[in-house]
């Protein structure tokens, strides 16, 4: 139940009673609160569709994408109109969760974290990362998954890591109206199967393997594919042979775009850097810094000042509050 604060200020009774939101009365005393949709900014740009990626490829125009995983996260992605796409990534089960692997992440997990980055995100493409297990079982769980990370997640496009092996079960979703990002090269949630991250196709075996992956996919109805730590050369000729966007990721600049995970542009990330990572910004030390500038202000004292940054009451409403709780000596000393 909503509570008003306690005043007699005639110009603060007045804005009470226009409602418990506005802007000149009680919300003021509320330290979090929604936006209100005057205050909210218009999409920096229109709004990014599988058409808009297609033609950007095209046109030879590079691709841009950043993973989010929350409302903040989505918002952040969606800042810049440069940003073309947002991957809500299985990496959210390292950088946001703590666990150790990708592997650890639930489909639970995932379109609650997804549907809160589709409430903060504007034109930017939503891809969602489908999680381990959920597309390793029959192909009427898997378009139920998918199906639900849609409907419940809000994702516009769901990826997949894998090779050939999933051309059946892409082909499926896309039939059914589910877009289809592939992964290919490094599939983080195989590191085990692979013995770690480690660069892929450096073989002409490996090489010949991940390019028949990616024909195999697109064949199958993928609408763009992510290209992961692979060399260089191999992420180019990828490029040049299919007919869909490639965004890569530790697979050169010829590819149709890039993507990178946030935590490791902005430099929150306290993980492994791999080679491919470039910071972009250090947020971690200005985060850091004002969390002890924030302790160091209270254990001295000077947070919240008495004026500045704290309410008052009417002082002859607080003596009559004070005598009635039968203390008139310091009733009187106000």
């Amino acid at each position: 139940m909503f509570r008003l604060p306690f005043t007699t200020n005639a110009a603060s009774r007045a804005a009470l009673r226009q409602g418990p939101w506005s802007a000149q009365g009680a919300r003021r005393c509320m330290s979090v609160r929604p936006q209100e949709l005057s205050s909210l900014t218009p999409p920096p740009r229109k709004k990014v569709t599988i058409q808009t990626l297609h033609s950007m490829r095209k046109a030879n125009k590079p691709i841009t994408m950043v993973t989010a995983y929350d409302y903040p996260t989505g918002q952040a992605a969606s800042s810049s109109p440069l940003i073309d796409m947002i991957l809500v990534g299985d990496s959210l089960s390292q950088v946001c969760l703590g666990f150790g692997s990708t592997t650890q992440l639930t489909l639970e997990a995932m379109i609650h974290h997804a549907s809160a980055v589709a409430r903060g995100a504007t034109h930017p493409f939503r891809v969602v990362d489908m999680p381990f297990g959920s597309y390793h079982v029959s192909a009427e769980e898997t378009i139920r998954n998918a199906t639900r990370l849609v409907r419940e997640g809000g994702a516009e496009a769901v990826k997949m890591e894998g090779g050939k092996e999933l051309a059946e079960i892409v082909h499926r979703l896309t039939e059914l109206g589910i877009p289809v990002m592939a992964h290919i090269g490094l599939t983080p949630q195989r590191q085990s199967a692979l013995s770690g991250f480690k660069v892929q196709g450096k073989s002409v075996e490996g090489a010949s393997k991940v390019l028949s992956d990616a024909l195999a996919l697109q064949d199958a109805g993928a609408f763009a594919m992510v290209v992961e730590a692979v060399p260089r050369e191999l992420g180019k000729h990828i490029t040049d042979k299919v007919k869909v966007p490639t965004i890569g990721i530790g697979a050169g600049p010829g590819t149709s775009g890039q993507v990178i995970v946030l935590e490791d542009l902005v430099g929150t990330w306290d993980g492994h850097k791999p080679k491919f990572v470039r910071r972009f910004a250090n947020v971690k030390e200005v985060r850091d810094i004002g969390i002890h500038k924030f302790g160091e202000a209270v254990r001295g004292g000077s947070f919240p000042h008495p004026e500045e940054e704290s309410y008052t009451m009417d002082p002859q409403l607080w003596q009559q509050f004070m005598q009635s709780q039968g203390d008139n000596n310091l009733a009187l000393s106000v």
